[in-house]
């Protein structure tokens, strides 16, 4: 049965490429029918923080990522460790270390002045010296001296490593914490993990954890090592090519679903298609169709995505994502249309929900159009036309074909066209030179708030 991991440290957000990692990792199983592990890697005491952790699961949990076991906590596990290590020391597997940091700073400073590649020279590996006093030793792993590790990897083919290119790696420190490459090794172990789906970083941990674990006679779990995302210009990700914080972007207004699609199309293709459910994802996944080149960012494509999710939303979903957004800007959508068909009008022209947000916020307060947008679209001209359309709008049913037939009577009268008058009105009415066609937009609105803001304007204008 396929088990898979995803094993984050909680040594800040889960960002983007993590993210991916989780996703085909659960993907992966659940194409399966496998089992899907969360296991957190905190053994890294300083940097690791509950917050952290608690980011790490608010993310998974909002992209909908669920797991089938845990998550399980490396620190909880150190009696697990120590108890493995005593075995390795026992079977005479690994061996105690007293070599002081000067020590190791000597020897690597001679290696580089004699042109080679620095690395721990063995000395304790079989020493029969007497052991330092004062000294708290290391355990270091006794890596075997030749053949090679030979890696099928699932994603970059096959990956050959000399055994004479790997020392013998720590895996408990000097006060005896156990390091990350061995914690991993005994849970992939323990938790009978059989695919290893993680990025590229960490091939070069793979055959010191491949020799542990055969030193343990422990099954060899499969490897896929995963490329890097890159920014747009080729650079590694990071802040400046925007929110790499897979929470940022359900801040910024990202539907869940949405960041999923794009993540799953970053490095990986089904043919064309290009906007997939989950499930239509799953039933396609495999490894082999995962690129061996890194893939390059491109915020203008996420958008693009979102959009489409958008535009399939229902809107009452999208209501309650909505909220938030504009009551932080100061509009309370309790007072006004009903949100959903707002979103109803609005949501097939934005790429977020805070475009949406923003989108929607003259329906719910009054926006005063910039002097330079005035100017154009409402001149002196117009005014007396405008106090025309106010005045046949005091008498009517507020539906839309009753307030495109008075502006369409206007229009006819005044020997104008139709923008004439449209685009004057959405200016005064709405503060915003593009909305939605302007008798949607002020039916939905209300007669009165429509009046009282077209008077008000008109007013203003006709005393400056």
């Amino acid at each position: 049965m396929v088990r898979t991991r995803f094993a984050p440290s909680p040594t800040g957000y889960l960002h983007l490429g993590g993210a991916r990692t989780a996703l085909f990792s659960w993907a992966f199983a659940r194409r399966h029918k496998g089992t899907f592990v969360l296991r957190i890697e905190d053994t890294d005491l300083e940097r690791s923080t509950p917050e952290n952790t608690q980011v790490i699961l608010d993310a998974m949990k909002w992209l909908g990522l669920d797991y089938d076991e845990g998550p399980f906590y490396q620190t909880k596990r150190m009696d697990r460790y120590k108890e493995v290590i005593d075995q390795l020391l026992a079977e005479g597997k690994a061996y105690y270390c007293y070599a002081s940091k000067e020590e190791l700073d000597a020897m690597r400073e001679e290696q580089m002045a004699k042109g080679e590649k620095p690395r721990y020279d063995r000395r304790w590996r079989d020493s029969t010296a007497t052991p330092p006093t004062g000294v708290s030793p290391v355990v270091r792993f006794k890596n075997p001296l030749d053949g090679a590790v030979v890696i099928d990897d699932l994603v970059k083919g096959q990956i050959i490593v000399q055994n004479s290119e790997l020392d013998d790696l720590i895996i408990a420190r000097s006060d005896g914490s156990p390091t990350y490459n061995f914690c991993v090794v005994v849970d992939d172990w323990d938790m009978q993990i059989t695919h290893v789906i993680r990025g590229d970083d960490h091939v070069n941990n793979t055959p010191r954890q491949i020799n542990i674990l055969k030193a343990l006679g422990a099954p060899l779990p499969k490897y896929g090592h995963v490329p890097m995302i890159l920014g747009h210009d080729g650079e590694k990700l990071s802040k400046r090519h925007g929110a790499v914080s897979v929470m940022q972007y359900e801040e910024d207004g990202y539907l869940p679903e949405a960041l999923l699609n794009y993540l799953a199309r970053l490095g990986w293709a089904k043919g064309d298609e290009e906007v997939f459910t989950m499930d239509q994802f799953t039933e396609w996944f495999n490894l082999e169709g995962i690129s061996r080149s890194p893939s390059r960012f491109n915020p203008e494509k996420l958008n693009w995505i979102n959009q489409q999710y958008l535009k399939q939303a229902d809107s009452n979903r999208l209501s309650e994502l909505v909220r938030p957004f504009l009551l932080r800007d100061e509009c309370d959508p309790s007072h006004g249309p009903a949100l959903p068909l707002v979103i109803d009008l609005l949501k097939e022209r934005v790429n977020t929900i805070e475009e949406l947000a923003d989108a929607a916020v003259y329906f719910y307060r009054p926006l005063d159009a910039e002097p330079a947008v005035i100017e154009q679209h409402v001149g002196a001209d117009i005014l007396p036309v405008m106090q025309q359309v106010a005045d046949r709008f005091e008498a009517i049913d507020w539906t839309r074909e009753a307030i495109h037939d008075v502006m369409k009577a206007i229009v006819a009268e005044h020997g104008l066209k139709l923008p004439k008058v449209a685009m004057p009105l959405r200016v005064l009415v709405t503060g915003e030179p593009q909305t939605p066609s302007i008798d949607a937009v002020l039916a939905l609105i209300g007669k009165d708030e429509v009046l009282t803001r077209l008077r008000r304007q008109l007013n203003a204008l006709s005393a400056s």
